[in-house]
Formats: C-alpha cells, structure tokens, sequence
C-alpha cells in the first residue's frame, strides 16, 4: 500500500458539511474527495435544522459550518455543538470575515476559521490541518485578531480565555445589514456597477471567478440584497459607491 493510499485508510471519517449554497456545497465536495474523502463518507446539511437532526442520528469525526445559515447564525449551531462534544473539531468556512463574528464563533468552540475566498488548495490543508488536532486561521482572520488585541489590550484576552461563555455573547446575532464593506468588496462592487460580469472583474483584479462569486454573496449578505442592481443601489444610498 503506497503512502498516500495508507493516508486516506485513516482519514477520520464521516465528515458533516453545514452549508446552504448548492456551488458551495459542490466545492467543498470536490476539495474534501481530493482529500481521499469517498462520497459515502460525506454527510451535507443546508439548515441549523437539518444538522442538529444528523448529529443527534450519529456521530461525526469532524463539521465544516458556514456563519451565515438560512435558519439562523451558524455559531448558535457550533455553541451547541461545542457544549455536547468539547473534543469535535468544527471548522468554520465562511465568507464573513468581520470581527465579532470571528470572535464569537471561537468563543463558541470553532476550531478555526478560513475564508471562502481562499483557493481550494488552502481550503484542504486547513481541513487535514484540522483533522490532525491543529487550529488553522485564516491568514486576514488572524490578522484582524491581532488588531483587536493590540487595540483593545488585556481586556481584549477574555475571548480566547478558556472560561465559560458570558451571556450577553450567547445570542451571537448575525451581522447588521448595512455592516461595512471590505476594500476588496467595495472594489469589485465599483466594478458591478460599471456593468462588468463577474468573468470581467476576475480578469481585471486578477482573481478566480469563484473568488469574485464569494465576495459579491458577502456583498449580498451584508446590504440584504438579493441581486446586483439592489446591491449597486443600496450601496449607494449608504454612501459606499461614489
């Protein structure tokens, strides 16, 4: 048996991927069967709902969870999980990339936190890091932490203390719409209102298309909008384009 097939004879498995969005979904499938993963051993949820019935069906060796759910916030989802499994290792891969939900998501119990918009390559190793009893950060994740520590000093520590969850972040409310854009987001979203396709502004900031996809859905998200000329308009009104 080569050294990659005795690899995948003990990945841990079965797998649970929390995540509503159907080409997300397919991603996430082909990143994990690189891995080694076979489809039998790959569960997917598209609601908290869905999810808290599987894992009260069986067990799993690891859950990958979106933030935003269409059923609620996916850290109410990881608290629980935490609460009944502190050893379950739960990754979170998302497109929010804001400060409290990061923060809230690790006091829940995330194990790490890697963003969507990463290429797929990155996406598996946080997964085998993961799944090899590590705590992958995404790089941009990692970095607004060290922003909000030196900003805020020891007072800032209390979140990746160990100690109990205080109640006022039990709630863990999903971002506000109207929630400030990232440069990037602001930037592709300039080019959304000049009418370029998504296909055209991965060609003009030299990015995939499926980062692009990403960063528009974040967009979406964020100004509670359901489409491209909704989102050029909001953001307008908001004063985010010019």
């Amino acid at each position: 048996m080569s050294a990659h097939s005795h690899e995948e004879s003990i990945l841990p498995s079965p797998l649970l991927v929390v995540e509503d969005e159907p080409l997300a979904q397919l991603r996430l499938r082909g990143v994990l069967t690189q891995l080694g993963y076979p489809a039998e051993a790959l569960t997917f949820a598209g609601s908290i709902a869905c999810a808290e019935a599987l894992l009260h069906e069986s067990p799993f060796a690891m859950v990958l969870v979106d933030v935003g759910l269409p059923d609620g916030n996916g850290v109410d989802l990881i608290r629980r999980i935490h609460a009944r499994d502190a050893a379950l290792p739960i990754l979170v891969i998302s497109t929010w990339n804001t400060e409290r939900v990061i923060v809230d998501a690790l006091q829940a119990g995330a194990t790490g936190y890697v963003l969507k918009e990463r290429e797929d390559d990155e996406i598996a190793i946080s997964i085998r890091s993961a799944l090899r009893g590590g705590a992958p950060i995404d790089p941009f994740v990692a970095k607004r932490i060290l922003e909000l520590l030196a900003g805020k000093g020891d007072a800032a520590a209390a979140p990746a203390a160990p100690a109990p969850v205080a109640p006022a972040a039990a709630a863990a409310p999903a971002p506000a719409p109207g929630e400030l854009l990232s440069p990037r987001e602001t930037e592709i979203l300039l080019l959304v209102s000049r009418g370029l396709t998504n296909r055209e502004i991965a060609g003009v900031l030299s990015l995939s298309r499926f980062t692009v996809e990403c960063h528009i859905r974040n967009v979406y998200k964020k100004l509670a909008v359901r489409s491209r000329t909704q989102a050029v308009f909001e953001a307008r009104v908001l004063g985010f384009l010019e």
